[in-house]
């Protein structure tokens, strides 16, 4: 099959509105998470906002795309280019926007209605689940494939998996893929809080006294390519991607399998596709959520299949979770750790839990290989591995 390199990145996030802010403050052991109350009739919480106010998806879309091209050095229209587009929440906030419009009196279907909200209103057809992908694919002035997944917090790895699937097969050259997530609405917020799985003071993946996750907007979106196509257009190269490994636990709905049996076979299955032993990985970034079960079953996943010596972090401490965002982040995130050859912290970790060669502060260190972990709800198991491209892996 043909070889896949990222030679684009764009990232949004509580840490940073770009890439480059959102890693160094990463880097430095800053977080973005902060003490919010954006809905009156909720409580404060630890939130992950980019701006001042909760975020549209439609508007965090528009800002990656356009910096992913700029980053890439790309010029729409791209008509042969692929898109996939992933959002576990989609314009949620729009549609609880629009009830409680309703319920006011006002007609959510006309653009003048007096009660609404939205400025500018979005025609309902608009904020369909797959219509985030298609107006990206707009913007692109792509009219091939467009895809739009949605696994709950493994979207961000399942929607560059398949992105390299279109690129490995010939089917597109070039895809532009990613995941956009502005999940801060009351409704998501009183859902999680009614699981009990929401934090009240803030993210400590893999610490004794982790209370929870905490809810954050973000987006990260990458240029894949074929290596041929890069290097015939001397394009920049960030990483090479080597396999995934997807698997479902068919188990609970929100509760992982407790041996996690599921998700160390999509661990095993990323391994073999690329190539890859254990004793390959160099850094492994978690999905860490810091919530108890979470953490607990991924650190037992990582210390049945891999020596005490690999790197492990999770970067929700810093930057919260992003739900459907969160895979693609954390690819950002380790192509910038492979790039710089810096361990990423895992900020809010005080005291931890469990015997993992966890990063406490950034380091340098050699990077060759490394495996992305997303875990969701309902058993949604995502594994990915990236690498420096042109290395003997």
């Amino acid at each position: 099959m043909l070889q896949v390199v990222i030679t684009g990145i764009s990232l949004l996030s509580a840490l940073g509105e770009s890439l480059e802010d959102s890693f160094w403050n990463l880097i430095a052991g800053k977080s973005g998470i902060k003490l919010l109350q954006p809905f009156p009739e909720l409580e404060e919480r630890p939130l992950g906002l980019i701006g001042k106010k909760p975020a549209q998806i439609r508007m965090l879309t528009q800002l990656v795309i356009a910096s992913v091209l700029k980053d890439a050095e790309l010029v729409p229209p791209m008509p042969a280019c692929g898109v996939v587009i992933g959002s576990s929440r989609g314009h949620q906030g729009m549609w609880e926007q629009m009830v409680c419009q309703m319920g006011a009196g006002g007609d959510f279907s006309s653009p003048h209605s007096p009660h609404s909200p939205l400025s500018p209103p979005l025609p309902w057809l608009e904020t369909l689940p797959h219509m985030n992908a298609i107006a990206a694919a707009r913007q692109v002035g792509a009219s091939g494939v467009v895809l739009a997944p949605m696994a709950a917090c493994a979207t961000g790895i399942w929607s560059i998996a398949q992105a390299a699937y279109l690129v490995q097969t010939g089917q597109c050259e070039r895809v532009i893929a990613g995941a956009v997530e502005a999940p801060i609405t009351p409704l998501t917020l009183a859902g999680f809080q009614q699981m009990g799985a929401l934090a009240k003071t803030g993210a400590y993946p893999f610490d004794l006294q982790r209370e929870g996750l905490v809810l954050a907007e973000g987006a990260a979106v990458f240029v894949l390519e074929s290596a041929e196509l890069a290097k015939q257009r001397q394009a920049r190269v960030y990483g090479q991607i080597l396999g995934f490994g997807l698997t479902a636990d068919a188990y609970h709905p929100n509760s992982p399998e407790p041996e996690g049996r599921s998700a160390i076979a999509a661990v095993k299955q990323c391994l073999e596709r690329s190539n890859l032993t254990p004793d390959d990985i160099d850094y492994i970034h978690a999905h860490g959520t810091a919530t108890q079960l979470n953490d607990s079953i991924e650190s037992l996943i990582i210390q049945r299949l891999f020596s005490h010596n690999v790197a492990v972090s999770s970067t929700k401490g810093a930057t919260g979770h992003t739900l459907g965002g969160s895979g693609a982040l954390g690819a950002a995130f380790s192509l910038m750790a492979l790039k710089h050859q810096i361990l990423p912290p895992c900020v809010g970790l005080k005291n931890p839990e469990f015997d993992l060669n966890l990063v406490r502060t950034a380091r340098y260190s050699e990077i060759k290989n490394v495996l992305c972990f997303s875990f969701g709800f309902g058993g949604q198991n995502a594994v990915m591995a990236l690498a420096k491209f042109g290395q003997a892996v």
